[in-house]
């Protein structure tokens, strides 16, 4: 078998995403004919079916749903080498840092402090995102190195553990359930999170659910806050966040039965940058420093 194409895990992925060679030819800009043959003949080389088709239904094989995954991963791959290429080839390279805000633990502005010590350290530039950016920027060369809060989808990177800390429930001070020194998942029966989540089953959190489709705002910490006020929602903060984020009108209680939260640092497994390798030593240094 010989080598395969990019062009061709394109045009797999393309047809596997939208279950119709009609549709998939109108994304790539090309005839619906060249792109069957094309799909035709990747099936060939592999020796395997990765699509069943009827007049009325294109459907993927297991094959294909494996193929599939295997398929955007190459292709995030390429992409990822070809962004990092272009940035290490200009004309002032320096480190991208990648990561929510607020959500460093306050622990970046000592992670920085620490890296600019380093021999290896560059010029930092912090890429603030939502809730769940990071990682697809890590994946797709947009960012060098990131700091997650779990969980998180690992696939391709190295991760190094910063801190464990407990997540807490934030909810109106006026809300009855703010009387109570400490709480329990059932006991928030009836109210929901800032996605519209129900609160008790404590899944606010990205890998236990189908994303959000591309382009869905993100609420930004004052909405999230405001809302809470009004009594319209509750929110699982970690305790680092409501310690810097006091205001009279919200209540943060402990939560028995909700799972903590876990702030890692993050860079690609195939990433041999010296200025990565110090930030990661400065970060777990900064860590390991009471």
């Amino acid at each position: 078998m010989s080598d395969l194409e990019v062009r061709q895990l394109r045009y797999f992925v393309a047809v596997a995403e939208e279950l119709h060679f009609g549709r998939a030819a109108d994304r790539l800009g090309m005839a619906q004919p060249p792109l069957s043959r094309a799909i035709r003949d990747l099936e060939r080389r592999l020796g395997v079916p990765l699509l069943e088709r009827t007049t009325r239904h294109v459907a993927l094989t297991p094959v294909g749903e494996v193929f599939l995954r295997d398929a955007r991963t190459a292709l995030d791959a390429v992409a990822a080498a070809a962004a990092r290429a272009r940035h290490a080839g200009s004309p002032a390279p320096g480190l991208r840092v990648a990561l929510k805000a607020d959500y460093d633990a306050g622990m970046l502005p000592r992670i920085l402090t620490a890296y600019q010590l380093q021999g290896a350290a560059l010029p930092v530039e912090v890429l603030l995102g939502g809730r769940g950016e990071q990682v697809p920027a890590l994946r797709e060369g947009r960012a060098d190195v990131a700091l997650l809060q779990s969980p998180y989808d690992d696939r391709g990177l190295d991760v190094e553990t910063l801190l464990t800390e407990p997540r807490l429930v934030a909810l109106a001070a006026g809300d009855p359930l703010a009387a109570q020194p400490r709480l329990c998942l059932a006991d928030l029966k009836g109210r929901v999170l800032p996605d519209g989540a129900p609160a008790d089953r404590g899944d606010d959190r990205p890998a236990r659910r189908r994303p959000a489709p591309a382009g869905t705002p993100q609420l930004d910490l004052a909405q999230i806050f405001n809302l809470i006020e009004l009594g319209s929602v509750v929110w699982f903060p970690p305790a680092s966040v409501a310690r810097r984020h006091p205001r009279p009108e919200i209540a943060y209680r402990p939560v028995g039965d909700l799972t903590p939260s876990t702030l890692v640092v993050a860079w690609p497994q195939d990433s041999h940058s010296p200025a990565v390798a110090a930030f990661v030593h400065a970060a777990l240094s900064v860590a390991a420093t009471p």
